[in-house]
């Protein structure tokens, strides 16, 4: 199996992925699912959309579009921040993430040693298709792993906030486009069963 894992690329789409480190949970506690995510949105968000995710008890998924270097610079320069500016590989921010999110954790249950299997596991989307059945697949997940006979009973997925109309960081209009319209979107999530194939290995 090889080792090397390509860095992330500006400008495109990818499944994002990792689990605990051995296997193990990676949520201890009903607030970790919340702290989880708002350290998601610091880190994740000034260079990558988020399009959907789901957290699970064990490992997680989320599919993200990682910005366009140019428009990156374009609203710096907007704002007047570019001369702060320091271009580093897109991955260097989910490193942070995942370094930060493990430090908390390790704290707050009182463990030590890695959290995450690292590198974590990216794989690029290279068409529409793909990225509507990705977001389906992610959004099924916990039915796939038995934690749910249903798996819009899970909480803590992107599903019910795409549908619904309270605001969120996540991209819904896209995503619903994508899927053709809100109704589209619920209806396919219904009719296709839990997929597989995604290269994962929880």
């Amino acid at each position: 199996m090889p080792t090397e894992i390509p860095s992330l690329s500006y400008g495109t789409f990818y499944h994002i992925y990792n689990r605990g480190n051995n296997r193990e949970n990676i949520f201890f506690q009903e607030r970790n699912y919340a702290y989880f995510t708002e350290l998601w949105w610091k880190h994740i968000s000034p260079i990558a959309e988020t399009w959907a995710y789901n957290l699970l008890r064990n490992h997680f998924h989320a599919s993200v579009f990682i910005k366009r270097l140019e428009d990156l610079k374009a609203n710096l320069t907007v704002l007047g921040n570019l001369s702060g500016f320091k271009e580093k590989e897109p991955s260097q921010y989910f490193s942070n993430f995942f370094n930060a999110y493990a430090r908390g954790i390790n704290i707050a249950v009182q463990r030590t040693g890695a959290l995450f299997q690292r590198p974590f596991k990216r794989i690029p989307v290279d068409s529409e298709d793909y990225l509507m059945r990705l977001i389906v697949y992610i959004h099924q997940n916990p039915q796939k792993h038995g934690f749910e006979s249903d798996f819009r009973n899970w909480n803590y997925s992107s599903y019910h906030q795409l549908i619904s109309d309270l605001p969120t960081r996540l991209q819904r209009e896209r995503v619903l486009q994508l899927f053709g319209s809100r109704e589209d979107f619920i209806r396919i999530h219904q009719e296709i069963e839990p997929l597989t194939g995604f290269d994962e290995e929880d």
